[in-house]
Order: structure tokens, then sequence, then C-alpha cells
């Protein structure tokens, strides 16, 4: 009996689970549905990017001789959602049992068990760990820290290892690996993918659909393909690879790529496979064309930060995206959307957001996750505007990251204290502050930079929960040796800044 193979749109893997499972009478479904593209607003290149790059996988598919039925958003007869989309074909076609490869949001995994019709979910083995690994792992632990995770990946996939012991002798290379950078005309860019026909007429699909989304849709430089992934790759390893773990940290001004490899919407669509993305990074270290402390600080995002937050996101469950620790209530202002701002860190970092549905870890985390946390914005709201402005964004790797490491909502679960700093540590791993209408160096007054003053005022808020912090607790000392009048001014004038941000002025 024919069955339905359900293929999703971050699941463009010919090994994917349930593609495994196929016999040449089954029916495979990939559908554009307006839900997918809107349950929250999408930049305009992700949905371009993921519409372009299933349509190209649909041919491949069909190339093996499969039969795909595939849905466009324009399609007449679209019911614009995915289980709409299963019970329209499991009808026509009489179909009565589906198989799908576990979706990476609770979202989508309740709405295909809620069906009227038999799903069986199969396990997404793209991961290196699967769930029951992790879980495994987590238990008994007082602490879930990636670094501890991430030797058990090392070990386990053998990857930068001599035997039982780390390639040079260290697990981690991360003190190398923060250096700024300098402004380099000759620096290496990565690719621009010169959109084919098809690719064209998703441009002008999403360009027609979708005219309010924050995000400038063209040019649009991503390839769609696994072939052009696999250029991407081949690129970033032979380019960029070698200087990307001194600098991975650095930024500047109007070169918001430096060398890293924008390889992660492949990796997260299915185009490039994790393992063969550590392989061929592996690879190179071996043959000597790479410095070990790169090899060692990019496999470590993929073999540590990315397995990790995956299996935060599914140990902690469904509600973990509704955790606020902290009672941050605050609106997420309108320079999250491209509103004009005198910061000039935020106005780059939200700038290229726009241009580029891309901003790199740092400018993630130490910008605009810095910034959210230090003003008090609702967590939840700062989640979804990552979720939509980033072409590599789904829940199950953002809402850890967020949610967890940037905010720290959860409490502790991802880290173990605030990522909170100053506007020092912007101002030594960029070139942002030269050209910004506030002072650095101010503590107080109208040209002090915000990070300083709402540094020390979300520390002096949250005292009676971080002073005991032993990763933070000792700057309370520093804030204690200011006389009471300069703390005073500053929480004032953090205070008019908030105000006046949430006012709508241009701050």
């Amino acid at each position: 009996m024919s069955r339905l193979i359900l293929v999703l749109g971050d699941q463009l893997s010919h090994h994917i689970a349930a593609l495994r499972e196929a016999r040449p009478s089954d029916v495979v479904l990939m559908a554009e549905v307006m839900d997918e593209a809107s349950y929250v607003r999408h930049h305009p290149q992700k949905i371009a990017f993921l519409f372009a790059a299933m349509r190209k996988f649909a041919g491949e598919l069909r190339a093996r001789g499969l039969e795909v039925v595939y849905t466009r958003l324009d399609d007449p007869e679209n019911s614009q959602s995915i289980g709409g989309e299963i019970l329209r074909l499991a009808a026509a076609r009489g179909l009565r049992e589906v198989i799908a490869t576990e979706p990476g949001e609770w979202r989508l995994i309740r709405a295909l068990g809620d069906l009227p019709i038999p799903v069986h979910q199969r396990a997404d083995d793209r991961f290196l760990a699967s769930h029951a690994e992790f879980e495994a792992w987590a238990e008994g632990r007082k602490e879930l820290r990636m670094e501890w995770f991430y030797r058990e990946m090392r070990r386990k996939t053998g990857l930068l290892m001599q035997g039982d012991q780390p390639e040079g002798g260290q697990w981690n290379y991360d003190h190398d690996n923060r250096k700024p950078a300098s402004g380099d005309l000759l620096r290496v860019r990565p690719p621009f993918c010169e959109p084919d026909a098809e690719t064209q007429a998703v441009l002008d699909l999403v360009e027609a659909r979708f005219p309010g989304n924050f995000g400038r849709l063209r040019p649009f430089g991503w390839a769609t393909d696994r072939a052009g992934a696999l250029r991407m790759l081949d690129h970033f390893v032979r380019h960029a690879l070698d200087e990307f773990g001194p600098y991975q940290d650095a930024m500047l001004a109007g070169d918001p790529f430096l060398y890293h490899s924008l390889l992660s919407p492949y990796i997260n669509a299915g185009l490039l496979s994790p393992r063969e993305v550590c392989e061929a990074v592996a690879q190179a270290y071996a043959r000597g064309e790479v410095r070990l402390n790169s090899a060692e600080g990019y496999i470590r995002q993929i073999l540590g930060w990315r397995e990790f937050m995956r299996g935060i996101y599914f140990l902690e469950g469904p509600d973990y995206t509704a955790r606020n620790l902290l009672d941050h209530r605050r609106d997420l202002p309108a320079l999250f959307w491209g509103a004009r701002t005198r910061m000039s860190c935020m106005a780059e970092a939200i700038g290229q957001t726009r241009d580029h549905a891309y901003a790199h870890h740092i400018q993630r985390l130490m910008v605009t996750g810095n910034f959210a946390l230090l003003a008090g914005i609702d967590p939840a709201q700062v989640h979804e505007w990552y979720l939509a402005v980033y072409i590599d964004a789904y829940e199950w790797v953002q809402a850890p990251n967020v949610i967890g490491m940037s905010q720290f909502a959860d409490g502790g679960v991802v880290g173990s204290k605030p990522y909170v700093s100053s506007g020092n540590y912007i101002n030594k791993m960029s070139d942002y502050c030269k050209g910004c209408a506030y002072k650095v160096a101010a503590r107080t007054g109208r040209d002090a930079c915000p990070f300083n003053l709402l540094y020390w005022d979300f520390l002096d808020r949250h005292r009676e929960r971080f002073a005991r912090n032993p990763r933070i607790g000792r700057i309370y000392a520093t804030w204690d040796r200011m006389d009471e009048a300069r703390r005073r001014t500053i929480r004032a004038e953090a205070a008019d800044f908030l105000h006046r941000m949430e006012a709508g002025e241009t701050v």
C-alpha cells in the first residue's frame, strides 16, 4: 500500500530518515504554505532561500524516480498548512499512513501528532547526538555545560583526536581566538550566487506576497541547492578558515562577513551535513592548510554549540520559550526593526541583518542580545525577533541561544552567568565606537555610551540574584566603590534613556 512521505523545508537531504524508507509506490509531499512562511515575520531572503531550495530538491527527488507532489504557495488549492496539505493529498490518493522525519520545532511536532491520520515521526539522525544520548549525558548533572558535552562529542566522532586525547593536547583554543580585526580591502569575500531563473521566480513571488516583512530581498546571493552549498563549503575551507579562528569574535563597520563561513543556512536546511562540514575542516588541518585553533574553533561551533543547543531545546520541553526568570517586560523597541539609532554598534548589526539576513554570533550575543538584556526587554519578543530576521533561524537552535545564553531567561540552564558588558567589550572587538555619536569612554552624561549606563543599572537591579555568582559577583565591588551621587546619576540617566527609547525617540 502506498504511503505519504513528508519532507519539510529544512529537511532537504536525500538521506533524511523519512526518505530512506520511501518505496517506489510511495508519494513524497513537499509544500510551500503560508502557516510556515508567516508564523513569525520571516526575513524575505529566508523565505526565498527555502522555497527555491525546496523546488530544486523536489526536482532532484523526481530525477531519482520518486513521485513528488509539490504544492506551491500560489496554488489555488493550497490549504496553506502542512497538516492541511497532508490531509488533502491523503484524501485524493487514498493514503492512510504518513512517514515523517521529526520536525525541529515543538509547534510542528504537535501539529503532526494531532492529525486524524497516523503520522510516524522518525528520528532526525542528521544530528550527531540523539535525544536519548543527550538525555543520558545530562542525567544527574547539576550543571549542563557545553564544554563537557563537546568533549564527549569529540570522543564519539574522533574529530581532531589522537586516540583518546585531543589534537595538540588541549580541548579548547578559545584564548587564541579573540583578536580584533582591521580593515582589509584584499580580504576574500564569500561567493555571490547569481539567482537562476527558478530562484528569480521565487524572488518575484516573495516580493509580491511579503512586501511588509523586515529585510531587503535583493540583491539575493545565497546558494539554493546542494551543489552550490558544496561550493560555499570549499570556498570557506580554502580561503577563510585559516583566519576564522583568531578573528571569529571581531566586528568591523561595513564588513559583515570577515572570515565567517556563512554555512549555517545550508547545514540547518539539510543541504550540507554537520558531519561532512566538520570532516572537511579536520581534513584541511590534517593537510597542514589551516591552524589548529581555527579548525578546533569552527568544529566546536558545530559539534559543540549546535548539538548542545538542540539537546537543550528538546530536553527542556515546549514551554522553554516562555521562561522569563528576570521578569523583563519591556517591549522590543522600534530600533530593532530599523528605526534610526545613534548607537553605531546597533545600527551596524541591525543594518546588516536587514540587508543580508545575517549577523555573526558575537554581533547577535554581545551587541543586539546584550542590549536587549541590559534594557530589560521581554525575552519572548527578543526570541521572536531572532527567529524572524535570520536566514539560519529555527526554533530548536534559536530558543536556547536567546532564552538561555543571550537573555538568561532560563536562569542558568545554558550559561553560568548573563552575557552582559559595557561599551568596553564592543570597543575592544570592533571599530564601531570610532564612528558613534556616543562616547565609549564617557560613563555618565548625555554623550555617555548607553551600554555603560545600562550595564551598571542592570547589575544594580538584579544584585540579589547575581552578587553571589562566582563569575560576575566580584564586579559589585567596583559598583560599591562609587560614591552614592554617581550611582544615583547612573540610575537616573539609564532610566531617562529607557524612557526616551520607549517613547519612540531616536536614542
